[in-house]
């Protein structure tokens, strides 16, 4: 069996019991490590910007505790190309779809059915030719 690379992720969710579950299944299935949480807008700005080295991978709900995950995309657009952004929410309409992708967002996950392309995109994070595109 081949080693999977782990992609360092910081997640931005504040609901706990979907984070916990999160965490669980790409730690074991697509070989992510989870360095981090934040419940609320301003610490996830806050530590995405000031840990810029320390993660390959932002994980960012939309409505959050305090404050929208939009504002934590946009203080991850001057990010490295190394780094990947992604959003996973109950709200994975056209319009907001439209939205992240002009914030710069890596790919739009719907929590009700995409959490399979999620982990899909967490896979190809650890392989030469990257993760697969989501437009």
């Amino acid at each position: 069996m081949n080693p999977v690379v782990s992609s360092r992720t910081y997640i931005v969710e504040d609901n706990v019991t979907i984070r916990e579950n999160l965490v669980a299944t790409l730690e074991e299935l697509a070989g992510v490590k989870a360095v981090g949480f934040s419940e609320t807008e301003n610490d996830g700005k806050e530590w995405l910007t000031r840990n810029d080295q320390a993660w390959d991978l932002a994980i960012v709900d939309l409505f959050l505790r305090q404050g929208s995950g939009l504002r934590v995309l946009e203080a991850c657009r001057d990010r490295r190309s190394s780094q990947k952004v992604v959003v996973l929410t109950n709200y994975a309409t056209r319009d907001i779809r439209k939205r992240c992708e002009q914030l710069g967002v890596d790919a739009v996950f719907d929590k009700s059915n995409e959490i399979d392309a999620l982990i899909e995109f967490c896979i190809g994070l650890g392989t030469p030719s990257g993760p697969p595109v989501n437009q």
